[in-house]
């Protein structure tokens, strides 16, 4: 930590994401789980439409998340993505995919109240150092007890390998279904965070402020939302230094959260803000639906979180432009016109620069191939348009431009349908990556958000800033 009151620039240092190949949690994302308590024999239809995890490395999507391609590489490769295979890695040089067997061993690591029971064959399988591991007939006793409250974990073959219990049993803040989503989102963000300091070679101890920006509310009864899940990610990856604190924003949390970390390290506060975003397991399998309509896999199998590094100027990475926020204020209105006039026009005027100066927008990056089963549309593309008609309205292009606009200054959608982590941060390691190499100058990230859904007001939410190159650099 540096003295207060030091103006400075704020740059980001590195963006990384993890991946969990999750398709024997699809049944306890809350869509699947309503209809199944509705048409149980809707699991068979569902587990007959899981893809495996080699599947889900060679998605094409998750490639370019990962950083093995770059997004534009999408327009030139044949839809439906979901039957392109080939060899590929887990990982890439913006994070890491992990296997469900995988995933359930860092759920574990990550539980600090031994709510999480795993068969002791599996857990050996998985070289796990807790003690803690139970028969099969044990974890099965578990969830036949109707006061103990316990949900299964099931592998993509329907294997039994564990089960988490409720933390409380009259509490419904602390039921089994909440805690697994809660727990969920600890255990991506950390898998981030870790993946972040080992490849940026940055020391835990030199983190100062932890931001989680996750959609999920840790709590109890009396405070359901009060967090703190930042210092609990913090705590599980050695940053014993650093304080933090949760941002609730929907979809456009991370965007808040960057802004606030820029400003923290451009005040003089603090040297290094991390800000941490977990996975939205309750969305698993949300259009399953249509995937099954389709006759094509059911896609919502991934969880994903993302960590980012927001550090005092270094003189070499792009910097966070604080001047160049957007905002989407109460008064704006809540059409699109007026959210993309709060995010994108009216920045871009306050700094001098024309739409086509951006090099590319980052937005709503939903995955079409997800979204447009579901009669959701191509969201990304959708944006796109709107920003592209902008600029033919402000006489910046002609109308004839608008779709070499879109081609250019645009991209096609890969991100899972996380929600928050959707929302322009998919495109941060590309960016910084980018903008080092020197083929670009600046990027914008506009996220936005649904207000309305917490029953509270009907407003929406907007948040957008440019990244740019280093001056120094």
């Amino acid at each position: 930590m540096t003295a207060p009151n030091t103006i400075r620039r704020a740059v980001l240092r590195g963006a990384r994401f993890s991946l969990a190949h999750t398709p024997g949690l699809v049944e306890h994302g809350s869509k699947p789980s309503r209809e199944l308590a509705k048409d149980p024999s809707l699991r068979l239809a569902i587990r007959a439409r899981l893809r495996s995890f080699e599947d889900a490395v060679s998605y094409p999507p998750h490639r370019v998340l990962l950083g093995d391609l770059s997004p534009d590489a999408l327009w030139d490769i044949d839809r439906p993505w979901f039957d392109v295979t080939g060899d590929a890695s887990p990982s890439g040089p913006h994070g890491q995919i992990m296997s469900e067997e995988h995933f359930y061993a860092l759920l574990k690591g990550c539980d600090s109240f031994n709510l999480v029971s795993l068969e002791e064959g599996f857990a050996q399988d998985m070289q796990s150092l807790d003690n803690s591991h139970h028969t099969l007939a044990h974890i099965q006793n578990l969830l036949d007890d109707s006061t103990a409250e316990a949900l299964p974990l099931h592998l993509i073959d329907g294997r039994l390998v564990g089960c988490i219990a409720s933390g409380h049993n009259e509490d419904a803040s602390l039921t089994a279904d909440i805690l697994l989503e809660n727990l969920a989102c600890k255990a991506t963000a950390v898998s981030a965070l870790r993946a972040l300091l080992q490849g940026e070679q940055v020391e835990p101890t030199t983190i100062d402020y932890v931001i989680n920006c996750g959609e999920e509310a840790v709590g109890d009864r009396y405070q359901r939302g009060g967090g703190n899940l930042a210092k609990a990610v913090a705590e599980a990856c050695g940053c014993d230094n650093a304080t933090g604190a949760d941002v609730k924003a929907f979809c456009c949390g991370p965007v808040h959260g960057l802004v606030m970390a820029a400003a923290f390290v451009n005040s003089g506060l603090y040297d290094h803000v991390a800000v941490v975003g977990g996975c939205s397991l309750a969305k698993l399998g949300m259009k399953f639906q249509g995937h099954l309509e389709a006759e094509m896999p059911v896609l919502e199998d991934i969880l994903v979180g993302v960590a980012v590094l927001v550090s005092a100027d270094d003189g070499v990475h792009p910097v966070l432009r604080l001047d160049s926020v957007g905002r989407h204020t109460v008064g704006a209105g809540s059409s699109q016109q007026a959210i993309l006039g709060s995010l994108v026009r009216e920045p871009l005027v306050r700094l001098g620069l024309h739409l086509d100066d951006v090099d590319k927008y980052a937005t709503e990056l939903h995955n079409p191939e997800i979204t447009e089963p579901a009669a959701s549309g191509d969201v990304p593309a959708q944006n796109y348009r709107l920003i592209a008609a902008m600029a033919a309205l402000d006489k910046q292009i002609g109308r004839e431009d608008i779709p070499a606009f879109v081609r250019q200054h645009g991209m096609p959608g890969f991100s899972p349908t996380q929600g928050h982590i959707a929302s322009a941060v998919p495109f941060l390691a590309h960016a910084i990556d980018g903008i080092m190499a020197g083929g670009m100058q600046r990027a914008m990230f506009l996220a936005k958000g649904s207000l309305f859904l917490g029953r509270m007001t009907h407003m929406s939410d907007g948040m957008s800033f440019i990244l740019e190159r280093n001056p120094s650099a």
